[in-house]
């Protein structure tokens, strides 16, 4: 189970996640009252697969990885999780745990609430649980456009478009992240991401060095994406508009 660091939920924190700043009244007076304040680490676990989900995070400036283990240890990521929802969709669909794991992507801070009370206001707050089956519905149609994203693109456009979901997600054009890490993400072997990335800081979109990559030229990255970037976007600010 994640810690606090001591630091009150406040009404402001809510505003900074989707999900989160749709409540109102008593339900959010229970997210302040019972929610934790979380600083996340680069890698640490929020929840294991196959094992009972505790918490529900809603991310601020994080970003979680949703990773599926194969059985010769290999990793691969499925879906990514940052302001916009929260990580908590096996609870959601009434199941307490996962066939995938997750972990933090991208260090930063979410609000985590107890599993037992993201269940109970999903059941009794009627605009949460539309906020939350049209951030469902989103987050499905995203996963079935980048499975057609890493077959069809190349992992050029598919680096850009990944730093700009980051760079949305997280608020800074400074990007704590290394190769190998955006390899498991892209699904690409980390040689072909560093020819990718290298080809990314040649045209002076982005800079980096070991562990960092920091954003530059944000309209060129936006030129150098495939369109999965566009649809992403379309898909969150349609999907959990009032």
């Amino acid at each position: 189970m994640l810690s606090s660091v001591g630091s009150p939920v406040t009404r402001e924190l809510l505003e900074q996640n989707s999900i989160l700043s749709g409540l109102a009244g008593s339900h959010a007076a229970e997210v302040l009252e019972a929610g934790k304040f979380v600083r996340l680490k680069t890698r640490e676990k929020v929840y294991d697969a196959n094992s009972t989900i505790h918490e529900a995070l809603f991310p601020i400036n994080s970003v979680l990885s949703i990773v599926t283990e194969m059985e010769d240890g290999g990793a691969i990521e499925v879906g990514t999780v940052g302001c916009e929802g929260v990580s908590a969709i096996p609870l959601l669909l009434g199941s307490t745990t996962s066939a995938n794991g997750s972990y933090c992507q991208v260090p930063g801070d979410a609000i985590s609430l107890p599993a037992a009370l993201f269940t109970q206001l999903s059941d009794d707050n009627v605009r949460f649980r539309r906020l939350l089956d049209r951030y469902l519905q989103a987050y499905i149609n995203l996963l079935g456009q980048l499975a057609a994203c890493n077959r069809l693109h190349s992992v050029y456009e598919r680096c850009a478009r990944w730093l700009l979901l980051t760079h949305d997600r997280v608020k800074s054009d400074d990007l704590p992240l290394t190769h190998e890490f955006l390899g498991m993400m892209l699904g690409s072997r980390r040689s072909g991401v560093t020819i990718a990335a290298a080809s990314l800081r040649t045209a002076g979109f982005i800079r980096y060095s070991p562990g960092h990559i920091t954003i530059l030229d944000r309209p060129g990255l936006e030129q150098a994406s495939c369109e999965c970037y566009v649809v992403a976007q379309t898909q969150f600010a349609g999907l959990l508009r009032s």
